[in-house]
């Protein structure tokens, strides 16, 4: 792999507005957020949507509203969540494909999510699957634990490859409850996905402080880069993120350093099967 995608996640479901002013939650500053990340490298940005009073929503008119805005403001893979926040009933989760996004994530299974559970079960594992098939949605597989991986193996032997016919997998790592934000476990994922149908490609979240060490093991393991505000908070220690354009920064200068530059949306389009606009 000679180059690096690098997905902007610029708000989340978790964090509050009054607690951290600088979180992007109208479409606006959604938008102004996709804009500068991608000027200096990113290629898809992964969506969570607030409503008016900065609570996290999936509010189908909203989640319209915001692809179509980030689809003409932007040149961005627009990527939707189907996780939401944990208290989202599966009905409404399924319902952000219609509409319409690029990219949509798929969770491989539930997880403690701190003093949460993050309840994925099987039946809507293959459900939001198999719906995305259908509809012309790249999944973005999502991967807290190992057995997860091992869930993916099943899912696609008995369903099928994904539309576009490319593999592609976050290993969310550092989440209180799934697995540890370390190389070791990002290794031990690696060794899984080479089990994957071949030219499986993966990228690496890393949560608050091990945001930084999952970053480099994933660019030195050939994977690529997952940021942003949902993800952390701190820039370093004793020192708030700023912006997600500071953390994308980042990002962009460790991919270079690997000599493994960022690649264009048009480029990761190509590399993950998602259809050209």
């Amino acid at each position: 792999m000679t180059g690096t995608v690098i997905t902007v996640a610029p708000t989340g479901a978790e964090s509050k507005k009054v607690d951290v002013p600088a979180l992007p939650v109208t479409l606006a500053e959604l938008t102004a957020t996709a804009k500068e990340c991608e000027a200096l490298g990113a290629s898809i940005v992964h969506v969570h949507i607030r409503d008016e009073d900065a609570r996290p929503t999936l509010d189908q008119g909203r989640l319209r509203d915001t692809v179509a805005g980030l689809r003409e403001g932007t040149g961005l893979i627009v990527q939707l969540s189907s996780g939401g926040s944990v208290h989202d009933p599966e009905s409404d989760r399924l319902a952000v494909l219609d509409a319409g996004p690029e990219m949509a994530s798929c969770t491989m299974g539930t997880v403690n999510f701190g003093d949460d559970v993050f309840l994925n079960r099987w039946e809507f594992i293959v459900d939001l699957h198999t719906r995305m098939q259908e509809r012309g949605i790249v999944p973005e597989y999502e991967i807290f634990d190992l057995g997860q991986l091992t869930s993916l193996q099943r899912l696609l032997g008995k369903y099928g490859l994904p539309f576009g016919g490319h593999v592609h997998v976050d290993l969310v790592m550092g989440v209180p409850g799934g697995m540890p934000g370390t190389a070791a476990a990002l290794v031990a994922c690696e060794r899984v996905i080479r089990d994957l149908p071949e030219g499986t490609t993966f990228s690496a979240t890393g949560i608050g402080r091990s945001s930084l060490p999952v970053m480099l093991a994933s660019l030195s393991a050939g994977g690529h880069l997952r940021v942003g505000m949902e993800d952390t908070l701190t820039y370093a220690k004793g020192r708030p993120v700023e912006s997600n354009m500071q953390l994308v920064a980042r990002a962009v200068g460790f991919a270079q350093l690997a000599q493994r530059p960022p690649l264009t949306p048009a480029q990761t389009r190509e590399l993950l099967g998602v259809p050209a606009r």
